[in-house]
């Protein structure tokens, strides 16, 4: 009877195990592939924005030559012309921006963005002329009056830039950025000057200055994915492109001791200086071509 029961049980084990054989086997599913790099290849994009000049002074200095050895007063009213026309004035380069930006990016380390980028902007509504007027009575009873009249602007603005960001999310970056800055700047001065002695002529002045200065700037952003190829930037940067010194012109009034014989009494020669540093905000629209992306390959 227990061999019986013995040889039941083994029938039956053997069975189940056959039938376990010929069941299917499941593995697990494998990983997903990993996201391809979203901010790796070339962009195009536009900008819009403000800049703001962090110096809008111009500063007019003078020193004075050419005296007349003929007339001991010369040296005292070269120092009262030479006091109303110099100083610093407040011009101006402030003004709105708008252009353009091409650039790389490539993503490394999942979460880091490493690029370079280009860009040029014009500059709207920086170009201004301030005028000055002052008066000064002399130690001979005489009355001078001098008007200055100064201008600065900012007509373009170019940067080319290394960034560096972290992908706070896979769609969001922060970065900072800094580079090379240049830009197209202007800058001039005149002065009037007028005296109440009849026997001594008006003297007048200018100068001015205007070429494609080149600096640094630096500064960081944000920058969204909003869209596959699509992405929205707000930006700071600051700019200096260093500081321009020109000649203001030669005053020189005329001692008329015979009339219709004018002799130059003393020359004024003046130096004007001002500096090109600012700051630029800006929100930029980007189109991604992803050119340079490697292709993502799958294995199952």
């Amino acid at each position: 009877m227990r061999k019986s029961i013995f040889a039941a049980m083994a029938l039956a084990l053997t069975a189940g195990t056959a039938v376990a054989a010929d069941l299917p086997h499941y593995k697990a599913p494998l990983p997903p592939p990993p996201p391809p790099p979203l901010w790796t290849g070339f962009y195009v994009g536009l900008n819009a924005g403000y800049t703001w000049s962090n110096s809008n002074n111009v500063t007019l200095g003078a020193f004075s030559g050419a005296f007349n050895p003929n007339q001991g007063n010369a040296a005292a009213f070269a120092a009262n012309y030479a006091l109303l026309a110099s100083g610093t004035f407040r011009g101006n380069s402030d003004g709105f921006i708008g252009g353009g930006q091409i650039g790389y990016n490539w993503q490394f380390y999942n979460s880091f963005v490493a690029g370079v980028e280009a860009d040029i902007q014009g500059v709207a509504g920086s170009s201004s002329r301030r005028g000055f007027a002052t008066a000064l009575g002399d130690q001979f009873g005489n009355t001078i009056t001098s008007a200055v009249s100064v201008s600065k602007s900012l007509d373009y603005l170019g940067t080319v830039r290394g960034r560096l960001g972290w992908l706070f999310t896979p769609t969001l970056l922060i970065y900072g950025t800094g580079g090379l800055a240049y830009g197209g700047v202007n800058t001039s001065a005149s002065i009037s000057q007028f005296i109440t002695n009849p026997f001594l002529g008006p003297a007048f002045g200018s100068g001015s200055f205007s070429d494609t200065r080149v600096g640094w700037t630096a500064g960081g952003g944000v920058e969204w994915m909003f869209w596959p190829n699509w992405s929205a930037k707000v930006e700071y940067l600051y700019y200096d492109l260093g500081t321009v010194s020109y000649s203001a012109g030669v005053l020189a009034p005329a001692l008329q001791v015979v009339p219709g014989s004018p002799n130059p009494l003393f020359a004024n020669f003046h130096e004007a200086r001002t500096r090109f540093n600012g700051n630029i905000v800006r929100a930029g629209l980007n189109y991604h071509f992803n050119w340079g992306a490697p292709p993502v390959v799958a294995k199952y």
